[in-house]
This record gives C-alpha cells, sequence and structure tokens, in this order.
C-alpha cells in the first residue's frame, strides 16, 4: 500500500483522489469485499465529525480576513515607519511584519504572496540585490507554521494524536528564535554589504508619530494573538474556541478600523472555505489510511522491528527527520504527513518520546520542505507573484541560506528541547 501511494502521488493526481484510490482498494481486500467498503465510508464520516478540526478554517479565516481588508498591509506600512536606518530596511520590514502577521494568518501561502506581492517589487525597485530581496519573503512564509495560529499544527495535532495546544503553544519561542535569526542574518549581511540592500532617500511623508502610528496598528492585532494564545495556556478555552474568539476579534478588528466591506468579507469567505475543503477531503483519506495500515498488521510489524534493532533512540529520531527532510524535496506537506505519520506515531509512543517536541521537529522539516527544490511550494508562490525577469533558479538560491538556519533551529531543539517544553503543560 505504501509503495501504491507514493507512485500515485508521483503521477501529480490530488492528494486526496491517491487516497481515496488506495482506501476503497484496501478496504475491499483487507476488510472482506463490500462490507469492507461500507466501514470504509463510516470512518471517512467520523474522521472529520470532530471539533478538534474546527479551528483549521477558523484560523484560516483570521489571515483571510486581515489580508482582504487590506489591516495586514497597514500594519507594514507601520513597522515600515519605525525602522529607519537600519541595514537591509524593507527587508528587515518584511520580516518584523512577517511575523505580526505570522501571528494571526493561519495560511502560510497568504503571507508569502501577501508579502511578495506588496514588498519584493519595491526592493527591485530600490536595486536591493534580488536574492536579499526575496529570502525573507520565502522563510518568514514559513515562520507562519510555527507561531499560532497554524493551520498545519492543528492539522497534525488532529491527524498525529498530539496535544494541539501544546502544539500551538510550544511553537512560539521556536517561532519567535527563529525569525529572530532570520533578522540577524539580514542586518549582519547588509551590514558587511550595503550593496546588497542600497539605502535610499524616503519620499514618503514622515508620519508624525511613528510609534503611536504602530501602536494604533499593530497592538490590535497582537491582542487577537494574545487572546488566542493565553486563553489556551490558562486552560480558559480549548482550541476551539479559542479559535472561534480569534476570528471573532480579527472581524471584530476591522469593523473597528472601518475596513470590513462586503465583499472583503466575500472573498474571505471564499478562501477560507477553499482551503478548509482541500484539508478535510485530504484527513478524510488519510484517517482510513491509518485504520488499514493498523489492520493489517504493518503498523506492529515496524514497531516489533524498530525495537528489535537495538538503535539508539537518537540515531532513529535523526532518521526519521531526515527522512522527513528528503521526502520535502519531491512530496508537499500534507501528502508528507499522510505517508509517514501512521508509521511513526506507534514508534514514537512505543519509545516515549514528547510528542509535542517531536511535533515541533517536524514542523520544521515541513518548513524547510517548503523552501527546497524542486517543488517547494512557497518557492512557486513567490514565483507567481515576482516581476518579470525573476527565475526559479534564483528564488531556489534566495532560500538556501534560510534552510541553513532552520536547520539550526532544529539542532538547538534536539540539543535543548526546553526551547518548546517549557512553557507546555504536562499531560
Amino acid at each position: 500500500m505504501f509503495a501504491s501511494k507514493v507512485g500515485l502521488l508521483l503521477t501529480a493526481l490530488p492528494v486526496a483522489f491517491v487516497f481515496f484510490i488506495i482506501n476503497i482498494v484496501g478496504s475491499y481486500l483487507i476488510f472482506g469485499g463490500f462490507p469492507g467498503l461500507e466501514q470504509m465510508v463510516r470512518n471517512e464520516q467520523l474522521s472529520v465529525a470532530q471539533f478538534s478540526l474546527v479551528p483549521i478554517p477558523l484560523f484560516v479565516l483570521m489571515g483571510e480576513v486581515l489580508f482582504h481588508t487590506g489591516l495586514a498591509m497597514k500594519s507594514i506600512d507601520a513597522v515600515d515607519a519605525v525602522i529607519r536606518r537600519v541595514p537591509g530596511r524593507l527587508a528587515v520590514v518584511t520580516l518584523v511584519a512577517g511575523t505580526i502577521f505570522s501571528a494571526i494568518s493561519g495560511s502560510t501561502i497568504a503571507t508569502t504572496a501577501m508579502l511578495g506581492s506588496l514588498l519584493l517589487p519595491q526592493m527591485l525597485q530600490r536595486n536591493y540585490e534580488p536574492k536579499t530581496a526575496m529570502g525573507p519573503i520565502l522563510a518568514i512564509g514559513g515562520v507562519d507554521i510555527l507561531i499560532p495560529p497554524s493551520g498545519l499544527a492543528v492539522l497534525l495535532g488532529s491527524l498525529a494524536g498530539i496535544s494541539i495546544t501544546g502544539l500551538l503553544v510550544g511553537g512560539i519561542v521556536p517561532g519567535l528564535i527563529l525569525a529572530a535569526l532570520f533578522i540577524g542574518y539580514v542586518i549582519l549581511r547588509c551590514w558587511l554589504n550595503p550593496e546588497l540592500a542600497p539605502t535610499y532617500e524616503d519620499t514618503s511623508a514622515p508620519v508624525a508619530h511613528p510609534w503611536l502610528n504602530l501602536a494604533v496598528t499593530v497592538l490590535p492585532l497582537i491582542g487577537i494573538f494574545a487572546l488566542v494564545v493565553v486563553s489556551m495556556i490558562g486552560g480558559w478555552a480549548t482550541p476551539t474556541e479559542a479559535s472561534a474568539l480569534g476570528a471573532l476579534a480579527t472581524v471584530l478588528v476591522a469593523l473597528l478600523y472601518r475596513q470590513l466591506t462586503w465583499e472583503s468579507l466575500q472573498k474571505s469567505l471564499m478562501g477560507t472555505a477553499s482551503i478548509s475543503g482541500a484539508l478535510l477531503f485530504i484527513i478524510v483519506g488519510a484517517t482510513t489510511f491509518a485504520q488499514l495500515l493498523s489492520f493489517s498488521g504493518a503498523t506492529a510489524g515496524l514497531v516489533a522491528l524498530i525495537e528489535s534493532s537495538n538503535l539508539p533512540q537518537t540515531v532513529i529520531l535523526i532518521g526519521m527527520l531526515a527522512i522527513l527532510l528528503v521526502l520535502g524535496f519531491f512530496i508537499d506537506q500534507t501528502s508528507i504527513m499522510m505517508i509517514t505519520l501512521p508509521f511513526y506515531m506507534p514508534i514514537l509512543r512505543a519509545m516515549g518520546v514528547d510528542l509535542v517536541w517531536f511535533g515541533i521537529l517536524y514542523l520544521l522539516c515541513m518548513q524547510i520542505g517548503l523552501l527546497t527544490p524542486p517543488f517547494g511550494l512557497l518557492l512557486f508562490v513567490l514565483k507567481g507573484v515576482s516581476p518579470p525577469g525573476i527565475t526559479v533558479g534564483l528564488i531556489y538560491r534566495a532560500a538556501i541560506p534560510y534552510v541553513w538556519l532552520t536547520i539550526l533551529m532544529m539542532v538547538l531543539i534536539f540539543v535543548f528541547p526546553a526551547i518548546v517544553t517549557a512553557f507546555v503543560a504536562s499531560p
């Protein structure tokens, strides 16, 4: 079944279709004819009839509302008005504003597309070296995976049976450290070589009180982030309830700033439905596939094989992460989850590994996959919004330093697990 699934994925069939094909054939053979198909239908219905999946569309809605109402652009302008004399100013603005937007958006694609369409032309117009201009846009789109609200973290928690609250809270510190590494790298490079990001004369009208403007524009957005995270950490709300609070607060902030129109609301809801529908179809297929593996005995056999190998736990974990990194070169993130989680989770539980800690490492591998050729999703998202003359090869090279910085972050988490676990309540 595993080989069949990988083969079908490589044919470029939609992921959901691949799982339906494998599940139909597998259910018929393993469960015994047509009763097996009936069992498959029941399993698929139960797989999406759970409240733990509700945060996915609500987190996506938060980002869609901010994007279509223009509040995200206002936050970028506010950050730009404050950061004036920093080397690589616009690149740093991209990273800072992108981190703020990541704290309210559940969509990595939306973050990359917005920053690419708004800031990349400005940086190129001011003679920024193209890789210096594109790298931060790609990198901060990946940070979106770690900083809540993260739709991919919710998906991972739902599919793997890991605490969703733990993943969302555990990703905050690594996400902020990673963003700081990116910012430090950009400032250092542009300070050492000013030609990468030439200074320019700002002809726009100066903001009378830039710090006040930053507070008025950004604090409500940070307040939404705090509402979601603090309500979960304090135990006052489940991830589902926290996501509902966040979505409601986002709409109210848009109304407060008089940015919410019927057209922007309609676009936000349509975008949310499109993204969420695709993810739910994949969840339906993936859950049934995991059950097929369990009934077939493949999962139990793999766990027994690993346990009898007598390999050190560290070697096994590094091997699992290495497999994720290799798969990220060729397969999208959701497909990787579908392929690996049915095998990984029984092994991790048998070894007694902290699942939230490994879940954050897993998400970092997914982030690297978004940036690595030939199939890194964010590479093509940025290509789609780039001006003419920007080649795919140039975008590939722009991502390389940030891939290495992300690997450095993984090493830090591996050596110092408290970076993840310090603020996560014990189960």
